[in-house]
């Protein structure tokens, strides 16, 4: 162990008779810790996915390709300093600084994949996936920022220079670019009061706006119109408009009105009646919510009876399947009691009157 240990700091100590077998032993180390890390995260992957936490898999398919590539990069760049130290006269200082951005960004890559990995695994069944996305999307932001200013750090800047930089930029830039931080703003205003989340139906009669939001992203919304059309809005505009949320509906509502003959006015009583108990015995039908059957008006050639009530469903198939249902069993209703529907008609009211004509004869002289 202190030999390899001997060997391993003499590998960046200049020039070596023996920088050829430094180089070809690297390598061959580099293949034997590969095949060791691939049969390690194998083993790992199979005890992973007999357990039912996400976190597991998470992690272990989250450092299986970045430290692959870091097995082979890291002695790839050691010994290419030591080919350089040995056939030229360029120093190779700047190579260490590249393996430690290697480093930084090998543990950034690890922590992007496990967010990813992580949000994969937990969004097939979350219930709030809008919340879900929009913290995965945060986090993300945080490793890139922090790992760039680690980065910076590296290359011998100075982080107060780049913050203090980026203060004023920050003001240059929000100034050009209010638009964009008036988007974004949009987006924290949607992940926080959540008016609507991936998935729902949405309208806006403010605007021509309609159909089922697909992604709500920083800078716009991705949503899906009827026709299958995408409709991009930028996230800003839904702090100055009205937006309707029809998926949280509790019930759809049925509001028909039944028009019967005049002559069928000693029955519509008896009709309104057998209607009420009909909707109360209804499978479909929500007998908590306002149920109204009564004679409302009287039409132009009808008696109209309006009929309001509300249905279990919100989906929009079967609300129509149930009101469908509703009105086939009020036809049978108005002709189980000897009534029928009332269509426009006009009555012609004429008085009896005596018509007396006279008949003249033409003076043809």
């Amino acid at each position: 162990m202190t030999r390899f240990i001997q060997w391993w700091s003499s590998l960046e100590q200049g020039v070596n008779h023996d920088w050829m077998y430094n180089v070809g032993l690297l390598l061959a180390l580099s293949a034997i810790l590969w095949g060791g890390w691939l049969l390690v995260t194998r083993r790992l992957s199979i005890i992973a996915e007999n357990t039912r936490l996400i976190w597991d898999d998470a992690l272990v398919n989250a450092v299986r390709r970045p430290v692959s590539w870091l097995i082979w990069l890291w002695p790839a760049v050691l010994s290419f300093g030591i080919v350089i130290d040995n056939t030229t006269s360029y120093p190779t200082t700047f190579l260490t600084v590249v393996r430690h951005l290697m480093v930084v960004w090998t543990l950034v890559w690890i922590l992007l994949r496990l967010i990813s990995n992580v949000e994969a695994g937990i969004l097939p069944k979350a219930k709030d996936t809008t919340t879900i996305n929009a913290i995965s999307k945060i986090l993300r932001l945080i490793v890139m920022v922090i790992g760039g200013l680690v980065m910076m750090q590296n290359l011998g800047l100075s982080l107060s220079g780049v913050l203090t930089f980026g203060g004023v930029g920050g003001l240059i830039v929000g100034m050009a670019a209010k638009d964009m931080l008036a988007n974004f703003f949009g987006a924290m205003m949607l992940y926080l009061d959540r008016p609507f989340k991936v998935g729902d139906w949405v309208r806006s009669p403010d605007r021509q706006i309609e159909g089922t939001v697909e992604r709500i992203g920083f800078r716009m919304t991705v949503i899906r119109t009827f026709d299958k059309r995408p409709l991009y809005v930028p996230n800003s505009v839904f702090s100055s408009i009205v937006v309707e949320n029809p998926s949280r509906m509790t019930n759809r509502r049925i509001k028909q009105s039944v028009g019967l003959r005049y002559e069928d006015a000693a029955v519509v009583g008896k009709v309104a009646a057998d209607i009420k108990d009909m909707l109360l015995n209804h499978a479909d039908i929500d007998s908590n919510q306002t149920m109204i059957v009564c004679f409302d008006t009287y039409g132009a050639s009808s008696l109209n009876i309006l009929v309001y009530t509300f249905t279990k469903t919100v989906n929009w198939v079967e609300y129509q399947e149930v009101q469908q249902d509703v009105m086939l069993k009020i036809v049978d209703i108005v002709h189980r009691n000897g009534a029928d529907f009332a269509f426009p008609t006009t009555t012609l009211h004429m008085p009896d009157a005596d018509i007396t004509m006279n008949n003249r004869q033409p003076n043809l002289t």
